[in-house]
Formats: C-alpha cells, sequence, structure tokens
C-alpha cells in the first residue's frame, strides 16, 4: 500500500501506544485515590480530579468505574508514589515522578536509564531544588473574561493565568490546590484537567545534538510503566 500508508500506520499505532501508558498511569492514580480516601468521588477530591483528568483523556467510562471497583477489592495491590532525581548528560537535571508496587524493581530501571545515557542517578533534594512545583487547572474559555477571572481568582492562591487555543490555564502553588480546585467547582467551571507540573528555575542550554541525545534518554524514561511524569532543565 506504499510508505504514505506505513507512515500512517505507524503513526497510529504510536498514538494507541500513548493513550494506553496515559490510561495505565491514570489506573494507578485511581487506585491510590480510592484506597486513601474511598471510592465516592463527591467526598473523594483527589479521586473526583483524577476522574476529570481521565475524561480529558478520553480513558473510557467502563475502565474508569472498572479501576475504581477493582481499588476497592482490599486484597488490590497498592501503589507508591516516588520522586527520583539525577543529572543527565550535559548537566541536565532531571525529574521523574513514578508510582510503584515495586520499589527496589523501579529505582534499578531509573537508574540504569541514567547510567545509559552517561548521566547518574542524585540523591533526595539534588535537584527537586532547581524547579517550583504547581498546580496547573486547565478548561475552556468558554464566555470567561480573562481579566475579571484573574481578578476574582486571587485571594484563592492564583499564581497566573493564561489562554492557549480556546483554554484557560489556572496556576496555583501546589499547596493551594485544594483551594482553587474549590473555588472552580464552585464557580461551575468544567475543569478538563488539574494536575501538578515542575517548572525549572534555571535553564540549561544545549546544542541540537545535544538535545537529541536527551530526548532519547527521555523517551527510554517514557516507555516505563512505572513513570509518570519526566521533568529537565533544559532550555
Amino acid at each position: 500500500m506504499g510508505r504514505a500508508f506505513e507512515f500512517r500506520k505507524e503513526r497510529k499505532f504510536k498514538r494507541w501506544d500513548k493513550m494506553s501508558k496515559v490510561f495505565t498511569r491514570l489506573g494507578k492514580e485511581i487506585v491510590m485515590a480510592v484506597k486513601s480516601a474511598g471510592p465516592d468521588p463527591a467526598s473523594n477530591p483527589r479521586l473526583r480530579t483524577i476522574m476529570q483528568n481521565a475524561k480529558g483523556a478520553q480513558m473510557p467510562k467502563d475502565r474508569i468505574e472498572a479501576a475504581i471497583n477493582r481499588a476497592s477489592n482490599k486484597d488490590e495491590k497498592d501503589f507508591e508514589e516516588m520522586v527520583y532525581e539525577g543529572y543527565g548528560p550535559f548537566g541536565v537535571a532531571v525529574l521523574i515522578e513514578t508510582s510503584t508496587d515495586n520499589i527496589n524493581r523501579t529505582v534499578a530501571n531509573v537508574r540504569s536509564y541514567f547510567s545509559k545515557a552517561s548521566g547518574s542517578l542524585g540523591t533526595s533534594g539534588s535537584v527537586s531544588f532547581m524547579f517550583d512545583r504547581r498546580a496547573v487547572f486547565r478548561f475552556a474559555k468558554v464566555a470567561f473574561d480573562l481579566e475579571e477571572l484573574e481578578f476574582e481568582l486571587i485571594d484563592y492562591g492564583l499564581v497566573d493565568i493564561d489562554e492557549n487555543d480556546g483554554e484557560i490555564y489556572v496556576y496555583t502553588e501546589f499547596e493551594d490546590f485544594g483551594t482553587m480546585q474549590k473555588i472552580l467547582e464552585e464557580k461551575s467551571i468544567d475543569i478538563v484537567s488539574a494536575d501538578f507540573q515542575r517548572f525549572p528555575t534555571t535553564l540549561t542550554e544545549l546544542t541540537e545534538e545535544q538535545e537529541e541525545i536527551i530526548h532519547k534518554m527521555i523517551e527510554k524514561m517514557e516507555e516505563d510503566e512505572d513513570v509518570n511524569q519526566i521533568f529537565t532543565n533544559m532550555a
């Protein structure tokens, strides 16, 4: 059928593979949320948030419900959230967020990713000080006036607000997540996603060749099902 067909097929498979990994991560987050505060989203803000994220990621409803039911089973394994820090090649700071049911396996894998890329796994706090951790809420603009909304949200921990492609992004400090989530829900705003991101306070400039090496290391890390998010200070 030609190279064009093969190219489209490859892209489709990559997209399906990425969606599968996102659904796996969301499923683990649902399990952790249910085990920590129960299966009712009305009384479990963390579960409510993850369900919103799952909906925004187009995770099938039956998979969401199956994860909640599975987590309610006392015999279902739990996951532990772990953060690993280190330096990749060229002095790039790397921070990896994971959720795992086997810490020994995860730390061994993460260490090997650094080693194979001529980097090194560091100790807790070795690079995290170079990042600001903030909550990011995303929702459709609809009929909101950006300046008016900014003024209304300042008292609830707003750090920044931005608009991109018809969507509004609201940023708060990590500790203000619950306060902002509550006010947005009270305003009947349909949150598409709400999560935590880490923003580097200093950047490392690289050449195109060096960037390619870092990207290859990150791609290898992202293939690991225990890995949730990866942050670097690469410019």
